[in-house]
């Protein structure tokens, strides 16, 4: 009897202890779940629920689902906003990631001032977009310095990048590219010294050079390193705004050019007649396809941890 009614209390105990733990952990990430609640989730549902409405300045009439079909004959959406963005992270995209894989492998070899060089390749990240593309503008001028170096070479190229309808898009890519390779680099140089040593000490003995040793070793045990920088990447080239705006304003020049989906959320809300129904509805569509982008990703890097 004296057993079976201590044992009574340990399990009591036992039971009293575990939702000690359990409250604890909630305890803890109860502010940032309340965070990720009110900041993310509830966005995403009022957009929703402001995306069946005629909503401008003010809640408007409810009009259903309006605004989707009046979205899905919008040519200049699909034409030029969406084809612009997808264009755009065909080619930003692999050239952030070739470029900042690059960079990492050279500043984690043994090299003297190896801490400068890593500071110095990820400085443009940190410097701000708008400075960077306000700065470039200057250089991509018709009068540039850009413009002056080609003439110099004999490659005669007198208008401003910028303007023009054909450069305007490319320039943007590139000096993205060139911005964002750093962040990259640091992102692959956290994968690549997770990366045991052993395997290259076993490399070496068999003899492999180093091109074969990062195409059958360094490459392949990237993996969680591309899965996370693809993600990264694809998801900041489909939010592009900024650059589009500096470069060509609103209206998303020359020609529609430089319209991106974000830029063309922008325009619906805030130029001209406020639109804030069709905008969310615009915000929506892109969240959706973000979302369907990174679960595409990950099926094709499949299930290897996030490094």
């Amino acid at each position: 009897m004296a057993v079976a009614v201590a044992s009574e209390k340990k399990v009591r105990a036992l039971g009293s202890e575990r939702l000690r733990e359990a409250l604890v952990g909630y305890g803890f990430i109860a502010l940032p779940m309340a965070f990720f609640l009110v900041f993310f989730i509830f966005p995403i549902g009022y957009a929703f629920y402001i995306s069946r409405y005629d909503w401008e300045i003010f809640k408007g009439p409810f009009i259903g689902w309006d605004n989707y079909r009046e979205l899905y004959h919008d040519s200049v959406f699909w034409r030029h906003a969406v084809r612009n963005t997808l264009v755009y992270t065909a080619f930003v995209v692999p050239l952030q990631m070739a470029l900042g894989l690059s960079l990492a492998v050279v500043v984690n070899q043994a090299i003297r001032f190896r801490t400068f060089f890593r500071a110095a390749f990820y400085f443009p990240s940190l410097a701000s977009s708008a400075a960077i593309v306000s700065i470039a503008t200057y250089i991509l001028a018709s009068d540039g310095l850009l413009n002056s170096f080609l003439g110099n070479l004999g490659y005669h190229h007198t208008k401003a990048w910028f303007s023009q309808e054909n450069t305007a898009l490319p320039s943007i890519i590139g000096l993205n590219a060139w911005t964002t390779a750093g962040t990259m680099m640091l992102f692959y140089l956290a994968s690549l010294q997770a990366i045991p040593t052993e395997v290259y000490e076993a490399a070496a003995i068999d003899g492999a050079g180093a091109w074969r040793t990062f195409r059958k070793i360094t490459f392949p045990l990237l993996k969680p390193g591309h899965f996370f920088v693809a993600v990264v990447s694809v998801i900041g080239a489909l939010q592009m705004f900024d650059q589009s705006f500096i470069v060509g304003g609103t209206s998303g020049g020359p020609n529609y050019s430089t319209m991106t989906v974000v830029l063309y959320l922008f325009n619906r809300a805030f130029s001209g007649t406020a639109r804030f129904g069709y905008a969310a509805t615009v915000g929506l569509v892109l969240f959706v396809f973000i979302f369907a982008v990174t679960l595409i990703q990950r099926l094709l890097f499949g299930k290897a941890e996030v490094a």
